[in-house]
This record gives structure tokens, sequence and C-alpha cells, in this order.
């Protein structure tokens, strides 16, 4: 999320078949080609490349089985001590990327590194991902209207949340152009004709 600026309604909703390591053309880098459907319906967008080593853990990690203590077996009506050994099944396009709760999951690892709180006493949540996206590549001096499109959202509300990182993609080459002046043309006084010799009038 971090690598992308999903909102947490988004990542809950992406599915496999949403996400497509394709390799970016203007980069020459691995990316995640992403379908994001959210509150504002199907938008689109591209990762960093350090999501992609992410995702590709994701996809091979197996998908967690059944609970196999003696109580759930005899509730799902299997009969025996010994639980018969179950398939290894690994992720299909329809399955959900974060198939438990990835918001509770993030505020666990917060409380556990001691980082729910940030040093003015604010407490950081799934979302401060996004803005953690947002505030990074602003760092970087990417254009904000692109940064806009990939998080679908506004410029308007760029600037209005994070003006104190705009200044980094301010180009001042670009804003102090000064003309140069021309330089005033000089009159020409006209040569004056040559009288015509008679040659030439015949």
């Amino acid at each position: 999320m971090a690598n992308t600026g999903l909102r947490p309604d988004e990542a809950r909703n992406l599915q496999h078949r949403d996400v497509t390591i394709a390799l970016d053309s203007g980069t020459s880098e691995r990316i995640l080609e992403i379908e994001v459907r959210g509150k504002r319906g199907i938008g689109y967008c591209k990762s960093m490349p350090g999501a992609v080593q992410v995702y590709r853990r994701l996809l091979a990690r197996a998908k967690p089985g059944l609970p196999q203590g003696k109580r759930a077996r005899n509730r799902r009506g299997e009969s025996g001590d010994v639980p018969e050994p179950e398939a290894v099944t690994y992720p299909q396009p329809s399955d959900h990327v974060f198939p438990g709760n990835h918001i509770k999951l993030f505020n666990g690892v917060l409380k556990r590194a001691n980082l729910k709180a940030d040093r003015d006493g604010n407490r950081r949540t799934a979302y401060s991902l996004r803005h953690t996206y947002i505030c990074m590549r602003l760092m970087e001096g990417a254009d904000i209207y692109q940064i806009a499109k990939n998080c679908r959202t506004s410029v308007e509300m760029i600037e209005r949340f994070y003006a104190a990182h705009i200044k980094n993609t301010l180009d001042a080459s670009a804003i102090n152009v000064r003309r140069t002046k021309p330089e005033p043309r000089k009159s020409k006084k006209p040569k004056p004709k040559k009288p015509m010799k008679d040659d030439d009038q015949n």
C-alpha cells in the first residue's frame, strides 16, 4: 500500500485478477498495474517497483488451511482422531489479495513496533500508508497532476493536505524565466541609386 497509494477500502476489495506484473515502457522497470475498485468506482494505478517483490511473495504463499483441532473437525462432521492431510492450495485469480483484516494486521504491527503514535502523539492508521506514498512522490519531484491521477484524487486535495512537500516539486529554472530583450534595430539609410548607363537603357 505504501508503494501504490491505495486506500484501505481499495486494498480490501483487491483481487489477484486485478493485479498484473508488467514492464513499464517509460522506466524499463517491473511494476504492478492495478485495476482499483473503491468509493470512486473503477480506476487504475501503477505501483512503484518495490511493490513487485512483495506481491510475488503473496502469490507464492499457500492459502491457510482449515483448523485441525478435534472440536473444529467435529463441527465439520469429520470423524477420526488423526486428521487427513489437507491439499496445499495457492491463491486463485478470484481470491482477495488480503483475505483477512489487513487493517487489524497493520495495527498489530504498529503496536509491536511501538509506532502506533508519531512524535506529535497522532495515531497512525492504515491510511497513513497512502499519505506516505504521496509525500514520498512529492519529495522525489513527481508531477502533482500524475500523482493525483494515480491516486484517484484531485490536485486541489493534494495541494490542501500536502502543501509542506510541494515546495520540492517547484522548479526554479522553469519559474524564474527571463526573456532576453531584443536589440533595437538600426535604421538603414537607403542607398543612392546609381545612374543608369546608356548600355543599360538599350
